[in-house]
């Protein structure tokens, strides 16, 4: 989940490129989209959710990727059984990730890896 939609060509193309059978990708623009789609399959929840932290701004004082993380740790069958992973460029990846319990990749490194990268979350 990103609201550019270069970033979430590059994650569907990286995760397309591992050529794991069964494995199928939603996207969504937006912290708010995001929740309607959890929501949406709250009977049969995602395995992994990659999200950007700063999107939309409805959100202070949480950026909307985290928003988003404190939405998904709501609902039980998400956070017992879903890796959520923050992917994005700000300086503070690190500490808000840290303090969601959420894995997290910064932008620098993703761009600069191979899609393999991905395999250490959906697998």
């Amino acid at each position: 989940m990103d609201d550019t939609p270069g970033w979430v060509r590059f994650h569907r193309n990286n995760i397309e490129y591992l050529n794991m059978p069964d494995i199928e990708i939603d996207e969504a623009f937006s912290a708010k989209e995001a929740l309607s789609k959890i929501e949406t399959a709250i009977d049969n929840p995602y395995d992994v959710i990659f999200t950007d932290l700063q999107m939309e701004s409805d959100f202070l004082p949480y950026l909307a990727g985290e928003w988003l993380v404190k939405q998904i740790k709501t609902y039980d069958k998400y956070y017992k059984n879903t890796k959520i992973v923050i992917v994005s460029a700000s300086p503070n990846i690190e500490l808000i990730a840290k303090r969601n319990e959420v894995l997290y990749i910064p932008k620098t490194v993703i761009r600069n890896a191979e899609a393999e990268i991905y395999l250490k979350f959906i697998e």
